[in-house]
């Protein structure tokens, strides 16, 4: 009997963003995914570009790869999704776990954004957990890993899982859970369902910061390695939700979180553009008296 399928995985480091997308392609027939890419942008000057979109794509054709899916762990809250670009460019559907309906009704109001479904619709596909799928002739399975934000899913291809923001690397931690919707103890629930995973499973994250002590960016690890991620060694649930909330009370905002929540609620499309031909994002302002 013979083990899981091993994909080939080439990652791509956006620093602005500290995020890593991925192309995981199948090697016998040449069929890929795109994970999570990102749409540069400009916060204070409004200007977009698809430079890391197009190292994705340069890559995949130099490779010789058909783009079959753009999957998406979760609506990001840190940066603008490339999706609709690279659908564009190769016709492949962009997929997100199920529950981004969630996340459209608790935003929707918050940008009084009238134009997004509440269905998922904007999406080519929903994805149920456990669902089961390929690319070229790898078996993937979408796991619900909930925490970060209600709608979180990680990607099982082969001997690999992309987890998203559910952890980081095993010594920097775990994603913070103190978006609407985000729930620490839900967070502590999903990581457990990945730790039963084989330890010599291949882990990808979505982000690195490079903690103190270490000098470089990284990226890829293993299951056995995160069973001892400093947030959750010799923890117990109860432990790890007083951890995870005392330490998202003192993090600040992301630096993109109001356009990237308008822009991937919406499958990664900007909002609608108005009369005069221009696209705005919206602050919802409150004052304090």
């Amino acid at each position: 009997m013979t083990g899981p399928s091993r994909p080939e995985v080439r990652a791509f480091f956006d620093e602005a963003s500290n995020t890593v997308s991925y192309l995981v392609s199948d090697p016998a027939t040449q069929r890929a995914a795109v994970i999570d890419p990102v749409l540069d942008y400009d916060q204070a000057t409004g200007k977009g570009s698809v430079h890391s979109a197009e190292a994705i794509l340069a890559a995949a054709r130099e490779a010789g790869l058909t783009i079959d899916w753009v999957l998406e762990t979760h609506a990001h809250a840190d940066h603008l999704s490339a999706a609709p670009y690279i659908k564009l460019k190769t016709g492949a559907r962009v997929g997100i776990g199920e529950h981004i309906r969630k996340v459209q009704k608790i935003f929707r109001p918050v940008f009084n954004a009238l134009d997004v479904s509440g269905d998922g619709s904007e999406f080519d596909h929903l994805f149920a957990e456990g669902e089961t799928f390929t690319i070229g002739d790898l078996d993937a399975t979408v796991i619900y890993t909930p925490g970060h934000t209600p709608a979180c899913v990680s990607y099982k291809v082969g001997d690999v899982v992309f987890i998203g923001d559910t952890l980081f690397m095993p010594d920097y931690g775990t994603a913070r859970a103190d978006f609407p919707g985000g729930d620490a103890r839900s967070l502590y629930q999903s990581i457990r369902k990945l730790l039963e995973l084989p330890d010599t499973t291949r882990v990808f994250v979505c982000h690195d910061y490079k903690p103190e002590g270490r000098d470089h960016y990284a990226w890829e690890t293993t299951i056995g390695a995160e069973r001892e991620n400093l947030h959750i060694a010799g923890k117990s649930e109860d432990e790890f939700v007083a951890m995870r909330e005392a330490r998202d009370a003192k993090l600040a905002a992301p630096l993109l979180l109001l356009p990237a929540i308008q822009t991937n609620i919406r499958a990664g499309k900007l909002p609608p553009a108005e009369s005069n031909g221009v696209t705005y994002f919206k602050i919802p302002v409150t004052l304090e008296t």
